[in-house]
């Protein structure tokens, strides 16, 4: 991974020594509930105003959102650090969630590798992401443990035999979305930005499920490209797949279908095409507030 987090080098892919069958021990039905509050009141209201001395456009923030954002931007600015307990501590939980049943010998050890880390050593790959992207891992793999050991092990379609790194892979996803959503700016500069905001006002951990997601959306890209070529570009894919749904005009019964979806068994990709289309109907809202309901 370069040290922007724009891309990593295709490795090949970890041979299964042992019986991973009842590593995940979970029920089948996991659900991702995305009520109403969410959902809904991210899209009834985003307000923008052009200033008269520029073509940009400016964002106001209600206080909560500020403090949300604030809150986000915190964890944003915490630089993995090997000699700190806790991320000591969250990086062994990693492991653990990761492979159960198999111990780990050191936080400095050939056995990272497995995980999909470039070397031994996993805190020189956290540059690009900081320490967020560790919690990210780690939000996915006890949150959603089902997909999370599909994507580790590749378990999902017809594989090739040169794979993605997995942990490089998603310290590179936190990344993109940092960029992506605009977190680092005092106000929200871009429309996605600010719609973002408005979900996570209602919902804390609206990155780290949009992470999640991703995650999920980029390894069913790689399938369908049926990608086997050394360099894969995460940033740039995930970048080009918003731009085109973004153009994707929302119809009356997904409005309606966006404020209560559940969805079994799995991530599904179908929540990440709505939440999009739903950024696409905010995209008309720019001089005034309306109501969807």
């Amino acid at each position: 991974m370069d040290d922007r987090g724009g891309s990593f080098v295709a490795v090949r892919r970890i041979s299964q020594g042992f019986d991973r069958s009842n590593t995940c021990q979970t029920s089948s039905a996991e659900v991702v509930a995305v009520s109403a509050s969410w959902l809904g009141r991210g899209l009834s209201c985003v307000c923008a105003q052009r200033r008269e001395d520029d073509s940009r456009v400016s964002f106001d923030l209600t206080p909560a959102q500020e403090d949300c954002l604030m809150r986000l931007q915190n964890r944003l600015d915490i630089a993995y650090d090997s000699s700190v307990p806790e991320h000591q501590e969250s990086l062994r939980a990693l492991w653990k969630a990761a492979f159960p049943e198999e111990e780990l010998h050191g936080l400095i050890t050939e056995q990272w590798k497995e995980m999909g880390w470039q070397g031994k050593d996993p805190s020189t790959d956290f540059r690009g992401g900081g320490f967020i992207s560790l919690e990210n891992l780690l939000y996915f793999a006890r949150n959603f443990p089902k997909s999370f050991q599909e994507l580790l092990w590749k378990q999902e379609g017809d594989r090739s035999m040169w794979e993605y790194p997995f942990a490089v892979a998603g310290v590179n996803i936190t990344f993109m979305l940092i960029q992506m959503l605009d977190l680092e700016a005092v106000k929200p500069r871009t429309l996605v930005g600010a719609t973002f905001l408005k979900f996570l006002s209602d919902n804390e951990s609206a990155f780290d499920l949009l992470y999640c997601i991703t995650f999920k959306l980029m390894d069913h890209q790689w399938l369908v490209m049926r990608a086997s070529y050394m360099d894969f570009n995460v940033q740039r894919f995930t970048r080009s797949m918003m731009r085109a749904t973004l153009k994707v005009d929302i119809t009356i019964k997904a409005k309606h279908d966006m404020y209560h979806i559940d969805m079994e068994n799995d991530i599904d990709l179908t929540f990440y095409y709505r939440l999009i289309r739903g950024l696409k109907f905010s995209g008309v809202i720019t001089n005034q507030c309306e109501d969807m309901t």
